[in-house]
């Protein structure tokens, strides 16, 4: 019991995802995933809570490098009016799932980076789970191409997310005021 504890102690620690018993949800992704149309600028409008984003005005840049190799630039604003950007890659682990991606930043471990849904043009709907013993630890968040989204859109993408058993109640709104932003826009 003491080992369990500890493992989920140190989980906890080095993450603020959303914990919960039992394995990882195991969803269907979106169908036909054109990476090329997928590549470009993305605003963060919601996401479950993270450890790894601490600011507001958060952007995802996509850009194709090789085959099955997607170049990953995030960008936030911090709160001292710094930006915090890290570059990562994601790959495609199997071919047959293109829109199952495994995502690595500075050589860390890669994890899951599941489109289950997008129209390339508007939103996207990104799922990331990982299994420990009892438990899983989940990852989401909802982009778009602007700094807003259609509400419908939203609650479209939440009965997604629903379906699969994540609460969206624990989803934080992420701040792309105009004003705020400005200056990751230069």
């Amino acid at each position: 019991m003491k080992i369990i504890l500890l493992t989920l102690l140190s989980v906890l620690a080095a993450s603020a995802q959303v914990l919960r018993l039992g394995k990882c949800p195991k969803p269907a992704v979106q169908a036909n995933f054109d990476a090329s149309r997928y590549v470009g600028k993305w605003y963060e409008i919601m996401k479950l809570p993270t450890i790894f984003q601490k600011g507001e005005c958060g952007t995802a840049t996509y850009s194709l490098e090789s085959p099955g190799v997607i170049g990953v630039l995030n960008s936030e604003l911090l709160n001292d009016g710094t930006i915090n950007s890290i570059v990562g890659s994601a790959k495609v682990k199997d071919p047959a799932e293109p829109a199952k991606l495994q995502v690595s930043f500075n050589g860390s471990p890669p994890g899951p980076y599941w489109v289950l849904s997008t129209d390339y043009e508007g939103h996207s709907l990104v799922f990331g789970c990982t299994d420990f013993i009892f438990f899983h630890a989940e990852l989401s968040w909802i982009l778009s191409r602007e700094p807003t989204l259609p509400e419908e859109t939203v609650e479209e993408l939440h009965g997604i997310l629903s379906s699969i058993g994540v609460n969206v109640d624990k989803m934080v709104p992420t701040n792309q005021n105009e004003t705020l932003c400005s200056a990751m826009n230069q």
